[in-house]
């Protein structure tokens, strides 16, 4: 179990446990770790959970909403049966639809948590598979890009040239194409990218794997945004207005966008406008 703050006073923070599927764990041991939330459940929002979608049904909802679980994140991956197949997840796109209609009817708040880059993915099947999580409503998302880990079946098939990982380029490429598939819907991306951990920094022999990867997303999303403003002026220097909590983004880290319209023939100011909403680019006359 880990708390998701250190000052228990600022209640919109969660107890959470994450990293594997809580509703398949031992019943027993399932209910030894919720009771040991008691006695801080007052200084939380509530308590949120990561799981499959098979380990969901009523009857395991009905136990959790006792002991505060307040929100479910389910672990669909892939609407792309194919998919979902050749990497041997056990649950179906169908039990992705049916655990979260569950969830939302027994008043949990829905997570719902995809991966790019499988086995067997395309572009073309992930930005479907985002389309269909959408569409299913839930209020949060998570994407994490496939990072391949040594000792693993993907590792196997990558060593033997069946699978082809994706680069970190490749899925900032396609992750700029998801971004507003979930938030012009509303739905908040929490997390995008794998948490920076030892394990994955010693066991990632391949796939697409960047600290800050979100931030490179966002980057890309402002330099193309700017892009399209300057491409049908001249060569020259001008002035760019972006939010004021964007200004990082639209430069990119260590400067890549600056750099990188300055080698398309922009020379480019950025100033803060609090005017301006996320992704908003405006040309200062």
């Amino acid at each position: 179990m880990k708390k998701a703050c250190e000052n228990p006073r600022h209640r919109e923070n969660q107890i959470a446990f994450f990293g594997g599927s809580f509703t398949a764990i031992d019943r027993a041991y399932m209910r030894e770790l919720l009771e040991a939330t008691v006695p801080f459940q007052n200084d939380f929002a509530g308590i949120r959970i990561s799981t499959r979608p098979d380990a969901i049904d009523g009857e395991i909802l009905s136990f959790l909403k006792p002991y505060g679980v307040t929100a479910i994140e389910l672990g669909a991956q892939s609407m792309q049966e194919s998919v979902l197949a050749r990497n041997r997840r056990g649950h179906t796109a169908e039990d992705v639809k049916r655990a979260s209609a569950l969830i939302k009817s027994h008043g949990f708040e829905l997570g719902l948590q995809m991966m790019t880059g499988l086995y067997g993915d395309t572009d073309a099947m992930a930005i479907d598979t985002a389309k269909q999580l959408a569409a299913l409503e839930p209020k949060t998302v998570r994407i994490y890009p496939t990072v391949v880990l040594a000792g693993t079946e993907l590792d196997r098939l990558y060593r033997e040239g069946i699978y082809t990982p994706q680069t970190t380029e490749q899925a900032v490429e396609l992750c700029v194409k998801l971004i507003p598939i979930f938030e012009e819907k509303g739905i908040k991306i929490i997390r995008l990218g794998l948490h920076e951990s030892d394990d994955v920094k010693h066991r990632r022999t391949a796939g697409a794997y960047h600290p800050a990867l979100k931030e490179l997303c966002l980057a890309r999303i402002y330099y193309e945004n700017a892009l399209r403003l300057l491409k049908e002026k001249p060569h020259g220097a001008y002035t760019l207005a972006v939010g004021a909590r964007h200004l990082s983004q639209m430069a990119g880290q260590k400067k890549e966008n600056i750099i990188k319209l300055q080698t398309a023939g922009y020379d480019v100011h950025i100033i803060p406008d609090d005017t301006l909403t996320a992704y908003q680019v405006r040309m200062v006359p």
